[in-house]
């Protein structure tokens, strides 16, 4: 799997979510690898899009494509700055991956020092679905410099904030502590997604 989150400023969301909702009805059938998106914005006007392809390939094949760089020329403009891109194929699956029936989702960005053990100690998630049934499922995107990009699928925020007050196993935690850095949490309150059928 590949995947590629989308981050900027939006200043127009009513007109971003309407032009993402149009590539899906537009443009999805004819986007060869395209698998699903997770979409939202942040407490501070961001749009964050994940969005998930079968291959790298995939995702550059449809970038080249004539439909694709008009339709980016539109979602460009509901942007106040800069779009940060950022791709990954090493990516990793947790329990179901998610669900577009979803109620809230939080999206985890920090950096990695080994990121091979970071993947190490989110792939055993067997003892998360038992702790944190709310937790429909995830996915780790790992970047070659070892930042790393979590979507976390939640049943809905309320049940989700009741389980962070679950105390992880202190092994896991000060593995954590340890490992990663420059982390922060992006809530998507009002999530939706988009799969292909």
């Amino acid at each position: 799997m590949f995947i590629q989150i989308i981050e900027g400023r939006c200043r127009d969301q009513e007109r971003a979510r309407s032009l993402l909702e149009r590539w899906q009805d537009e443009q999805a059938p004819e986007a060869g690898g395209w698998l699903g998106g997770t979409y939202g914005f942040t407490d501070d006007g961001r749009l964050l899009a994940v969005v998930r392809f079968d291959s790298r390939e995939s995702a550059e094949r449809n970038s080249g494509r004539a439909e694709q760089g008009a339709w980016w020329s539109e979602m460009e403009e509901c942007f106040d700055g800069p779009v940060e891109f950022h791709d990954s194929d090493d990516v990793t699956v947790l329990l179901d991956g998610g669900s577009d029936g979803a109620g809230f989702v939080q999206v985890v960005r920090g950096r990695a020092d080994d990121p091979a053990k970071l993947k190490e100690l989110v792939a055993d998630a067997e003892p998360l679905r038992e702790a944190r049934p709310e937790i429909i499922g995830a996915t780790l995107a790992l970047e070659p410099d070892g930042t790393f990009t979590q979507t976390v699928a939640f049943t809905d925020e309320q049940s989700a904030r009741e389980g962070e007050k679950e105390r992880m196993p202190e092994e896991v935690r000060q593995a954590m502590e340890t490992l990663i850095h420059d982390v922060r949490f992006d809530d998507l309150h009002r999530p939706w997604f988009a799969s292909r059928p």
